[in-house]
């Protein structure tokens, strides 16, 4: 299992993404860590589902562009 500070290390914690950019978020709870199911995008200071629109309701503490072809 990886250690908290490898998993992070694995995404942008320091900046925002751009705009309009669809991200993978990394997420975090009492459980640990773990990225979301879909894409995500920040909108005026609010993450929100890239699919639905809908209000993420978590703790992000990072965003990296999209593996495996993930795309919109």
């Amino acid at each position: 299992m990886p250690t908290w500070k490898s998993r992070v290390a694995e995404f942008k914690t320091d900046k925002e993404p751009e705009p309009d950019q669809a991200v993978e978020v990394l997420c975090e709870d009492h459980n640990g860590t773990y990225v979301l199911p879909f894409l995500c995008r920040l909108k005026a200071g609010v993450w929100m589902n890239e699919t639905t629109g809908t209000t993420v309701d978590a703790t992000i503490v990072g965003w990296r562009t999209p593996r495996d072809g993930r795309r919109r």
